[in-house]
């Protein structure tokens, strides 16, 4: 050790090693990580498996989870690699033929960028879910609800055990606040990429003066 060097206090030690404490958590993603492939195949299966009686809107939607599914796992990856790197431990894959190209440059600041987009890009398939549904929302009774109740009682007394009966899960209110919560996240994203840029720039500026 250089005698211009401080030794580090068994306080700062134990302080910096805390970071440790996040392993079980990033272990924890990694079995979430798990069940969303089970999820995937799940759904993956129901599709090719019910493909030939659903029809073109139906196959859509399912498409549309399975999508969603992986745009989860993305974003689970993204918390799991980028924040393991940022603040834990280093995962030296400098020569590693599959490091992420976004890996060389993340920080707090770049991997809270990206988790925004990500979750702009989940919120936007979500979004677009609703909207396919939305058009057959006029007419068709709430889920459990004493309208639909009523709905399916006369249903079965005119078609018998056969009858099938359609029911929403969304209001046309509804639609409306995810949309404009969908809106918030990406006003909230621009927000935070801009107060980075300034961030940014700031030393630079302070340096020139």
């Amino acid at each position: 050790m250089s005698s211009t060097e401080k030794p580090i206090s068994p306080l700062s030690s134990l302080i910096f090693a805390s970071r440790w404490l996040q392993l079980p958590l990033y272990l924890g993603l990694i079995l979430a990580q798990c069940v969303y492939v089970f999820l995937f195949g799940k759904e993956l299966w129901h599709l090719l498996h019910k493909a030939n009686s659903m029809g073109e809107q139906e196959i859509m939607l399912l498409v549309l989870g399975l999508i969603d599914v992986v745009m989860i796992s993305n974003l689970l990856v993204m918390v799991i690699v980028g924040g393991y790197e940022t603040f834990v431990s280093r995962l030296r894959l400098e020569n590693h033929p599959d490091q992420p190209e976004w890996l060389s440059h993340v920080n707090a600041s770049v991997l809270k960028v990206k988790l925004a987009l990500s979750i702009i890009g989940i919120s936007s398939i979500h979004l677009l879910k609703t909207f396919i549904g939305a058009g057959n929302l006029d007419g068709l009774p709430m889920c459990k609800t004493e309208a639909y109740y009523a709905a399916a009682a006369d249903a079965l007394a005119k078609y018998g055990p056969d009858a099938q009966l359609a029911c929403a899960t969304m209001t046309s209110n509804g639609v409306m606040w995810q949309t404009i919560i969908h809106a918030a996240f990406i006003l909230s994203a621009i927000g935070i990429a801009y107060t980075d840029k300034l961030m940014a720039h700031t030393p630079s500026k302070a340096l020139a003066h």
